[in-house]
């Protein structure tokens, strides 16, 4: 394939240049020039060929960009005449996976697996390719690793390798040929970070390699209804050349997180076009791969016999189940003319409100005092249901008084020291009765007319209220 010819064009003054400089020699302006390729785009000011309106869908199929949806079509459709079948999916055969996904795997999708180093985006996906080769057809490119490392691999997880092709190729160009002629119905690229288009001059891993890479395998992907998933890594900040880039460009954006010491990894999805966001799945990593943690309420509230102060229990919504979640504060007199507030899992500024309208409106005073909060389990809570059972642990903290291990809190708390009720509290309520919780503090809007058997319910509709339910 021959390498396409490329040109700078200023996007201040449209001037054109065979090579990249800082400052455009017309308008004097910096950092202006892009790369185009020529023949591929419309130089600025440049009038239109002869026939360019007519033979239009023709030069966009030629040059690669036309029909990113699928097929090029002229014919207009009346909304109210479109089909509503439901979209086909098949299972990624793992359960938390497809809860994330939205209920599975859609064909002509494609879905974006990013996060740091070590957390498990190679072996979620390598598992989920080798148990997919045995009833589709699957291709698995890596442009990190070898093929004989990813068979280790492989082997070390006792995955079944039988049926699923392999290639490792970081060019662009030869992986749309492969997979013309292979035909997969699922197509995993690891990572996208090593792809390159030989039309670009940059070097792999940058901004426009990524994007067009991705933009490329995208095409591929909606017109041939080829399930496409791609692996990328996100940088300190996680913005360049990492999922952020690509978030528009892609149907879902998933996230592994989890520290290399950690058991345990989440997966959360941030964009899905075919189901819920914040939708949250628990894994396991063991010495056979990653395993999905079925009830992750039972890994989250794995406490120890003798309760201590600060410790408390709150159900959170994720996605579109209710989780319990254990979480701790420490307050200890503090030294500092500044007193440290430090959160893990919540937001700090939330934490800094919190406290201040324990101070107005319940009387207690935590301005000489180092605050510390912690989520177990390394989750980040990002909803407010959980405002009630912090102040409830900092009291505890503070007081020095242990909770009953059977209580249960959620509630949002107010400015003005209300607490307002959370959506979908029946089901917070009933899933808290089903791990043998007795009691439960909750918002006089959430309080259910028939409690489960063997809950007492606690209404409370002010903060002080709340504090002497305790």
């Amino acid at each position: 394939m021959a390498k396409a010819k490329s040109a700078f064009v200023c996007t201040e003054c449209g001037s054109e240049f065979s090579k990249w400089q800082g400052q455009c020699s017309g308008c004097r302006e910096w950092n202006t020039l892009q790369e185009i390729r020529v023949g591929a785009t419309v130089l600025p000011g440049a009038a239109p060929a002869a026939g360019a309106v007519a033979g239009g869908a023709a030069r966009s199929a030629s040059n690669g960009r036309g029909g990113y949806a699928g097929k090029l079509s002229d014919n207009v459709t009346d909304l109210s005449n479109v089909s509503l079948a439901e979209v086909p999916r098949f299972s990624s055969t793992f359960g938390e996976f497809d809860r994330v996904l939205g209920g599975g795997l859609v064909p002509g999708s494609a879905v974006l697996l990013g996060g740091h180093p070590g957390a498990g985006k190679s072996t979620l996906l390598l598992q989920t390719a080798c148990k997919l080769a045995q009833h589709k057809r699957s291709l698995y490119v890596t442009g990190e690793e070898s093929l004989s490392q990813v068979a280790m691999r492989a082997h070390r997880l006792q995955l079944p390798t039988q049926g699923l092709k392999m290639l490792a190729e970081t060019s662009v160009e030869t992986i749309l040929a492969t997979a013309e002629r292979e035909k997969p119905e699922v197509l995993i690229i690891d990572s996208i970070q090593t792809m390159h288009l030989e039309d670009l001059s940059s070097a792999p891993g940058g901004v426009s390699q990524v994007r067009e890479s991705a933009a490329a395998l995208t095409r591929f992907a909606k017109r041939t209804n080829t399930v496409l998933l791609l692996v990328g890594h996100v940088t300190k900040d996680g913005s360049l050349a990492g999922p952020k880039v690509l978030e528009h460009m892609i149907d879902a954006s998933l996230l592994l997180e989890g520290d290399g010491d950690s058991r345990f990894r989440t997966l959360r999805g941030q964009k899905n076009r075919f189901g819920a966001v914040n939708e949250l799945g628990v894994f396991a990593m063991v010495e056979l791969g990653l395993k999905e943690v079925k009830n992750p309420s039972a890994i989250f509230l794995s406490r120890s016999e003798e309760q201590s102060s600060g410790s408390l229990v709150m159900v959170v919504w994720e996605g579109t189940r209710p989780i319990l979640i254990e979480v701790q504060a420490l307050l200890d007199d503090s030294p500092l003319g500044n007193p440290r507030r430090v959160a893990v899992g919540l937001d700090g500024n939330r934490l800094s409100m919190l406290l201040a309208v324990l101070n107005k409106h319940g009387g207690l005073f935590t301005g000489d005092q180092d605050v510390f909060l912690n989520v177990v389990g390394g989750v980040k809570v990002l909803e407010t249901s959980a405002d009630l059972a912090v102040l409830c642990a900092v009291v505890s903290s503070l007081q020095n008084r242990p909770l009953p291990r059977e209580l249960v809190v959620f509630g949002e708390v107010g400015l003005s020291g209300e607490i307002r009720p959370v959506p979908s509290g029946q089901e917070r309520i009933v899933e808290a009765a089903k791990h043998g919780f007795t009691r439960a503090i909750v918002p006089k809007g959430n309080a259910p007319k028939n409690p489960p058997k063997g809950m007492t319910i606690v209404a409370v509709d002010k903060l002080s209220q709340a504090l002497e339910a305790l």
